[in-house]
């Protein structure tokens, strides 16, 4: 399959860090479910050992659970430079602790960036780590599609995509499955550079009539009708592509987290179904069934 042209020759590579979380809990410490029932669950932040990419978005006893390890710095401005700049795919390394000099990758945007370590590594891992981020995809465009806008999306992520190209004005993805607009919840309020908008995943007749409830973490996924452009909203025909960043909530109007990774207002990203098409597939981080 021929690579798509983009201009990545003409992106800057930079340096931006952050340190490992510590979890937090605001007293009581109580998430009320969606019956109304208080119940205190990991969270997000700090490592997590055996939630990764390929692995299950729902059936965690935890709310908004965020694979690997999630980084942050404590500076506000550069915390918003981590967050804007870094890109999935990205390479991170690990420059203080135990774990000093391994090496991960970029998987998703939450509250904060999320690395995956190999098991070995994450063992080494504490709170308060440094990981160095080499940030490179800010600015990367499809140059024979500049109706198309890429949000996040690294050059070895869009290269290893298995993206066709099918005619002047449409591509073709591989995605895990479609997500109907209906369904999108809490974030979209939020611009779509930053951060995900959840899934409503209340209605669990719906979630496993949809398929949904099979979702992996690093799932490719698509949202017909939606245009992310400019934030997150319905417009017929628009097409959005996105990544399975987080697992399930136990709150109302909550669910896996959908980070935005392509956009188009116009019906010109078409899309194939395909069970492969997950992070760990793709960026080669792990085998998955």
């Amino acid at each position: 399959m021929a690579q798509l042209n983009t201009n990545a020759q003409h992106l800057v590579e930079i340096a931006v860090c952050g340190a490992i979380s510590q979890p937090s809990l605001r007293y009581p410490g109580y998430t009320l479910n969606q019956q109304g029932v208080g119940a205190v669950l990991p969270g997000m932040a700090g490592v997590v050992y055996n939630a990764r990419v390929g692995d299950p978005a729902f059936g965690w006893a935890a709310d908004h659970v965020e694979p690997g390890a999630s980084i942050a710095n404590s500076d506000s401005a550069a915390d918003f430079a981590l967050h804007y700049l870094t890109c999935i795919g990205n390479r991170a390394v690990v420059t203080s602790g135990l774990a000093k000099g391994a090496e991960g990758i970029v998987t998703g945007e939450h509250a904060r960036l999320l690395v995956d370590f190999a098991p070995d590594v994450a063992d080494l891992l504490a709170p308060g780590d440094v990981v160095q981020i080499v940030a490179h995809g800010r600015g990367l465009a499809l140059t024979d599609y500049p109706h198309i806008e890429l949000k996040k999306c690294s050059p070895q992520l869009i290269a290893n995509m298995g993206i066709e190209a099918l005619d002047a004005r449409r591509i073709r993805v591989p995605v895990t499955m479609a997500l109907p607009t209906r369904i999108m919840g809490s974030g979209a309020e939020l611009n779509s550079e930053f951060v995900d908008q959840d899934l409503m995943t209340g209605d669990f007749a719906l979630m496993e009539e949809l398929g949904i409830n099979r979702m992996r973490l690093g799932d490719i996924v698509v949202i017909p009708d939606a245009d992310h452009r400019f934030g997150r909203g319905y417009r017929k025909g628009a097409v959005s592509i996105g990544l399975c960043i987080h697992g399930d909530s136990v709150m109302t109007g909550h669910g896996p987290g959908i980070l935005t990774l392509m956009t188009c207002p116009e019906p010109a990203i078409e899309w194939v179904i395909d069970p492969r098409a997950n992070l760990a597939t793709i960026l080669n981080i792990r085998e998955i069934v």
